[in-house]
């Protein structure tokens, strides 16, 4: 697996841009528009479940798990973006993940932010 499989987020130029600050400088904020978020649950392929029941008797990443959480946080990512853009932002502050495990069949990742129209100073 590469490192382009191990990452996400944004490209250089996005269209709405996700920043974990609660401010963006040299940008200021014009309206705020609220909470948006992403929002998907993922189910454990069997296979890498019993790839990770074997691994964690010998130790070591699980590389099918964090491939599959990687992907996931990307998923949650985009509906966040897709939200934000939808109700016409340009941005999103304070962008957070939530990860929790759903009923055991899963994972759920939450994406979560403000929602704002900022313009440069």
């Amino acid at each position: 697996m590469g490192i382009e499989e191990y990452g996400g987020g944004q490209g250089p130029q996005p269209e709405v841009l996700v920043v974990t600050t609660n401010e963006l400088p040299g940008y200021r904020v014009q309206e705020v528009l609220g909470e948006v978020f992403g929002l998907t649950v993922r189910s454990r392929h069997l296979g890498s479940q019993i790839g990770a029941g074997l691994k964690s008797m010998i130790g070591g990443e699980l590389r099918g798990l964090t491939k599959t959480l990687v992907e996931t946080r990307n998923e949650a990512m985009e509906r966040l973006v897709e939200q934000a853009r939808t109700r016409g932002a340009n941005a999103v502050l304070a962008f957070r993940f939530d990860v929790t495990e759903a009923a055991d069949v899963g994972t759920e990742v939450c994406a979560y932010g403000t929602a704002v129209v900022v313009a440069r100073e």
